[in-house]
């Protein structure tokens, strides 16, 4: 997912959606569409901000710049919410975090990282800023590949009935508040996943049900957002054999989206036609069900040659598709983990690394352009 850009710095003025009225939670779905308490259908416009994944056990940036300065920030941005990705390790260790991730943050010295995710999760809340959970690992670090042990929803540290163990425990933590509207049950499904089949240790189809079911037995009002193998990327036969959810109308599935290989799409049509296959296809589908976008990104930039190219034709994809989405990611510097280098620029990140200004204004003109559209289909 990463690519070599060279930093630029903007500031951004507020958008008009922040005057809107704010969403009210708890959120549910009505056939293709996201519906809030009000009954009014909204779209979820997400950002990624990382790091209670990460060998940090912190979000990203606590140690440039305050918390608020941080929401604020997402704030201008004018996304109604945030997908925060969380480790097992990180909630069932719950260690003390690092003085050096939180410097910025003085307060958070000596705490236990649960503790700042508590802090973190309310400063959105105060904001109107939804959060997602999103289950990104079993062991905290970066994601993802095929031999770093975190590419089932188990493993042998973390076997199934941690899992759901785990995610009972965090959304009973988070149940009585309400902006935390919903759970991604794993991230990036891989390591031989698979939708249904005769092999339960792979049966993700299975497992999601059971993982699912779980959370809504633990708070029956969230949402339950669920992947696909492949990376997120196939959606292949979930229209024949879908997931059945004992809350009904609480069913979301999300596809992710990168050009990691820059392979260069020679016209939209190439490309609509290729997402169509992969996941667009259940826009058409019954029983119908939202779509939303979990995760797609780009260099800071927007000049990696096809890769970029790409990108300005699939936010065209979900803006004809008025699909919701969520930016990969916010954080401007890296976390410590596999193949990556702590307080190093995050070239794909819409901040900056000292997390005060937009690193990421042609990126974000092209989110600004997708983010105001109507929500139904």
């Amino acid at each position: 997912m990463i690519r070599t850009c060279t930093i630029l710095l903007a500031t951004v003025a507020l958008p008009a959606a922040l005057l809107a009225q704010p969403i009210q939670p708890p959120l549910h779905t009505e056939g293709h569409n996201i519906i809030d308490a009000a009954g009014r259908p909204i779209r979820l416009t997400s950002v990624n901000w990382y790091g209670f994944d990460q060998k940090e056990y912190v979000a990203g940036g606590l140690d440039h710049a305050p918390l608020a300065a941080i929401v604020r920030e997402v704030q201008e941005l004018g996304v109604n919410s945030v997908r925060l990705p969380w480790a097992n390790e990180t909630l069932e260790r719950n260690p003390l975090v690092p003085d050096y991730a939180v410097k910025a943050n003085p307060q958070f010295r000596g705490k236990h990282a649960m503790d700042v995710m508590d802090a973190v999760i309310d400063a959105l809340a105060q904001a109107h800023i939804m959060v997602v959970l999103d289950n990104h690992v079993s062991r905290a670090d970066w994601c993802c590949s095929e031999t770093d042990g975190n590419g089932l929803w188990y493993n042998a540290d973390y076997p199934e009935s941690k899992w759901i163990a785990d995610w009972q425990t965090i959304v009973r933590r988070y149940k009585r508040q309400p902006w935390v509207i919903g759970a991604d049950l794993r991230n990036e499904l891989r390591s031989g996943a698979a939708w249904g089949g005769s092999d339960p240790r792979l049966d993700w189809h299975a497992a999601a049900e059971r993982g699912g079911n779980a959370v809504l037995a633990a708070n029956p009002d969230v949402l339950i957002m669920v992947e696909s193998p492949d990376y997120s990327t196939n959606f292949t036969g979930f229209d024949k054999l879908p997931a059945v959810l004992n809350v009904k109308h609480r069913l979301v599935y999300s596809p992710h989206a990168y050009n990691i290989d820059g392979h260069p799409f020679s016209s939209y049509d190439e490309l609509r036609q290729a997402y169509d296959a992969r996941a667009g296809f259940l826009l058409h589908s019954e029983p119908a069900v939202p779509l939303w976008v979990g995760e797609f990104g780009t260099c800071q930039t927007l000049d990696c040659g096809a890769n970029s190219d790409w990108f300005v034709m699939f936010v065209r994809y979900l803006k004809e598709n008025h699909l919701a989405w969520s930016y990969w990611p916010l954080n401007g510097t890296q976390s410590s983990g596999e193949g990556r280098k702590y307080d190093t620029v995050e070239i794909y990140g819409l901040l900056s690394p000292d997390y005060q200004h937009f690193a990421a204004p042609k990126v974000i003109d092209l989110l600004r352009t997708i983010e105001d559209q109507p929500s139904t289909r």
